[in-house]
């Protein structure tokens, strides 16, 4: 581990509560101090017969390692079928929780999962493992393409309390970097955080969905990792000012 070095910038994460320590790991490998800035809490779901329909498909969606982690404390994970991951942190997950053929695209995102083969044709009912509001773009875009879709909400994210001191120690530390994954968190810091200084603001974000939102939001300097790896989030954060 690198000494942390106080005299770079902070970096704030907005992933949900506890879970943050990868993302820290990777931060002290670089010598940056990582605080923690959640906006919402994971908590699990019975989806009941919506589940049960979900993973009886011979194809299957996971969108998120929070879905992943939802389901396979429920029931085991169904040893037939493909699944896909938006990312490669879904993928990991499926792998533990007993997945047997995983699929994860190269741009981790909606776009990039719905860019895949197994998604061009209209075979059969499609699995989707997510949260209420999550990953809209998936099913509609698949229900446009003529799939029928089995949607799951096993996972909902839950509004943090309190958190006004880390609130507030934030909107003071300017010059620190804020590092973004949800859009969904982005937009509750946004309600509560003050518009001015904003502009000043650096915000590292995996990709242009996010940038676009971020921008809306009024930071001044966007960064894209190219992936939501925590590594690569790091790496663009600690990146120098062109």
């Amino acid at each position: 581990m690198a000494r942390i070095d106080d005299r770079t910038p902070t970096l704030w994460s907005l992933r949900p509560a506890g879970e943050h320590a990868v993302l820290r790991e990777a931060a002290q490998a670089a010598g940056r101090r990582l605080r923690v800035l959640p906006m919402v809490r994971v908590r699990p779901r019975d989806a009941g017969l919506r589940l049960a329909a979900a993973l009886a498909c011979p194809l299957r969606i996971a969108t998120s390692p929070s879905a992943v982690r939802a389901v396979a404390a429920q029931v085991a994970w169904p040893p037939a079928g493909l699944d896909l991951a938006v990312g490669a942190g879904t993928a990991a997950a499926l792998a533990r929780a007993g997945a047997h053929r995983v699929v994860a695209p190269e741009r981790m995102d909606s776009e990039g999962l719905l860019g895949l083969p197994e998604l061009a044709a209209t075979e059969g009912p499609v699995g989707l493992l997510t949260a209420p509001g999550g990953r809209a773009l998936i099913a509609s875009t698949l229900r446009q393409r003529g799939f029928v879709v089995h949607e799951a909400e096993v996972y909902e994210r839950r509004p943090m309390p309190g958190g006004a001191r880390r609130l507030a120690a934030f909107a003071a530390d300017l010059d620190g970097i804020l590092l973004a994954t949800s859009g969904e968190a982005l937009a509750r810091l946004a309600r509560r955080l003050p518009a001015g200084g904003r502009d000043r603001r650096t915000i590292v974000v995996p990709g242009p969905r996010l940038a676009a939102l971020a921008r809306e939001a009024g930071f001044g300097e966007v960064r894209e990792s190219g992936s939501p790896r925590p590594a690569a989030l790091i790496a663009a954060a600690c990146a120098a000012k062109p």
